[in-house]
């Protein structure tokens, strides 16, 4: 692809990039689970590599920035491949930041929400994890952008929903009496929740890039 000439070195490292973010989905997945189920020595390892991943994927970001700027690549679309960069490295500080929540705050979850949190945190990382494929389409295969993003707003949907069905089993259905633990756990939903969120903030930038490249 001519706009890609001589680009190579950069989109080795997008892949590498690209790649740390999924690792972080799977290992923030694995987080939840082991925290829920009160694997505590697990969950800190999980906790330990997060937080590795995410100072990769900082490093990975600002090395392909200045590959890009430093060696003049791809100027007509570098800004909006910067910004996608960006867009998905808060998926990752997101997740660090939600791990390390559960960490520090240590929130007592009643056993009856474990299934429900463990499905939530699932489908958000699904979403994290169907964006993966979409953002490396777009350098190696644009026309498969379309038909790859579309799973990542499904995803998002589902844990919208799920969300809202565990919060309305917290303040409706679950014999919890005080509103300070029932807003505690609503808030670590949204945590959760969160990450599906802004794997679709990066698929709407991704989806109008590829549009822009299509003209």
């Amino acid at each position: 692809m001519k706009i890609f000439k001589n680009a190579n070195k950069s989109i080795e490292l997008i892949d590498v990039f690209l790649n740390t973010i999924d690792q972080g989905a799977f290992i923030f997945k694995e987080g939840v689970k082991n925290y829920l189920l009160g694997n505590r020595e697990s969950f800190v390892d999980n906790l330990k590599t997060l937080s590795n991943l995410e100072t990769e994927a900082d490093i990975s970001r600002r090395e392909i920035e200045n590959l890009l700027y430093n060696q003049s690549l791809m100027p007509q679309i570098r800004g909006d491949i910067m910004r996608l960069l960006e867009e998905i490295d808060n998926i990752i500080d997101l997740s660090k930041k939600s791990l390390f929540q559960f960490d520090v705050e240590v929130p007592s979850i009643p056993a009856a929400l474990n299934q429900d949190l463990i499905k939530l945190t699932e489908l958000s990382c699904s979403a994290i994890e169907s964006l993966i494929p979409a953002a490396r389409a777009y350098f190696h295969s644009p026309e498969n952008v379309k038909e790859r993003i579309h799973r990542v707003y499904l995803f998002e949907r589902e844990a919208d929903k799920l969300a809202d069905a565990i919060k309305r089993k917290v303040f409706q259905e679950l014999p919890i009496t005080r509103l300070s633990e029932k807003f505690h756990l609503r808030y670590f939903t949204l945590h959760i929740e969160t990450l599906s969120d802004a794997a679709k903030a990066a698929a709407d930038l991704l989806s109008i890039m590829a549009i822009k490249r299509s003209i």
